[in-house]
């Protein structure tokens, strides 16, 4: 029987267009829209006509008709998309720039930093056109963040040191990273906390009322993420010498135990020192000067204080350390530690590199 409709232009594929199409229709990584359309071709190749091949592959007559045309008017290039229809642009190139350039180099004269009603205001463009362009190029006048570089001298030898710890720590040993949490307060606010609703969150009184304070002393196992915790009205030498008996006591005895901790007065007095040469086993490892950011038991405090005490409220300081030490018990029961993944070279280079930037940036202010 003779095939019904008009007749098909020949579709015939050279060796590599074959390969280009089967590779676009196989690949995991193309989009399905492309992939789609290769099979398509693929399949009137093989001389099926365009109703045969919308019955095989799922699709309409009129999709496969539409790809069969574009390929053999513009072969692979006619599988892509053609330009959408749009509004033309009305921001030029030079516009953008000068819009990143100022909001990188100049400042409102009333005000610290940009916002996008004095940049729209300054450039003469829309707010929505400004916020675009922030965040084509990731700027965020509005954000300002802290930082601190250490001075201390053996910087790089305490880096090493602490770091080889966490990615290399030594055999039959125990690494506890130790601080206080000093001055933690027993809070109430000073009318009733108003739970959540539907579309409403919970509220609370900015007012409060101090009911004492308290200090925890906290020594997390970089190998299980477990604490050893212990409460103190105060944290002087004395409190922390108690802890290091503590933690003396529930560490088996066969282990070394290595502490990293920070530069704090308490940890370095004679009464500690006394102490240490009579328990050899331990080591004391000091993180730099300005540098807590290597003590791992500071990212646990985060977690204590988010978790617990920033929105508890607490009648006295017996009630919030009941509360710290049920969160602590808590914890151990299923611990997760942290886990130390950038090597010391890696944090020196990014710190060479931010040191760089800010020094360009105090030549560039005393330039100004």
């Amino acid at each position: 029987m003779a095939a019904r409709g008009r007749p098909k232009a020949e579709l015939v594929l050279s060796t590599e267009e074959r390969l280009v199409l089967e590779r676009l229709a196989n690949r995991r990584k193309s989009a399905q829209a492309m992939a789609m359309r290769a099979r398509i071709v693929i399949n009137c190749a093989k001389g099926d006509t365009n109703r045969d091949v919308a019955a095989a592959l799922g699709v309409s007559e009129a999709m496969v008709g539409k790809w069969r045309r574009r390929f053999i008017e513009h072969r692979l290039d006619g599988l892509s998309d053609d330009p959408r229809p749009g509004a033309p642009r009305t921001v030029t190139d030079e516009q953008v720039e000068a819009v990143v350039v100022k909001t990188l180099e100049e400042k409102p004269t009333d005000a610290t930093h940009w916002s996008t009603r004095s940049m729209a205001k300054e450039m003469g463009m829309s707010r929505t056109t400004i916020n675009r362009i922030w965040n084509a190029f990731g700027l965020q006048p509005h954000r300002s963040e802290s930082f601190k570089l250490s001075t201390d001298p053996f910087f790089i030898e305490k880096v090493r040191d602490i770091v080889g710890l966490y990615l290399d720590p030594p055999e039959r040993a125990v690494v506890l990273c130790v601080d206080e949490k000093s001055q933690i307060q027993a809070l109430n606010r000073f009318q009733p906390i108003l739970p959540m609703m539907p579309a409403t969150p919970e509220r609370r009184s900015h007012d409060y009322v101090r009911h004492g304070t308290t200090s925890l002393f906290a020594a997390l196992d970089m190998a299980t993420g477990k604490v050893i915790g212990s409460l103190k009205k105060r944290h002087r030498a004395t409190e922390f010498k108690k802890f290091l008996v503590q933690i003396d006591e529930e560490v088996p005895d066969h282990l070394a135990v290595h502490l990293v901790l920070d530069n704090y007065a308490t940890h370095k007095t004679p009464e500690i020192q006394r102490w240490l040469l009579r328990h050899p086993r331990f080591q004391l490892h000091f993180t730099p000067t300005s540098g807590s950011w290597l003590n791992m038991v500071e990212r646990w405090f985060g977690e204590l204080t988010t978790k617990k005490i920033k929105r508890g409220a607490h009648m006295s300081v017996a009630a919030l350390e009941k509360d710290i030490r049920q969160w602590i018990a808590t914890w151990n029961e299923d611990p997760r530690p942290y886990v130390w993944v950038k090597t010391a070279d890696q944090i020196l280079a990014s710190l060479a590199r931010y040191c760089e930037r800010v020094s360009a940036a105090a030549a560039g202010a005393k330039e100004a």
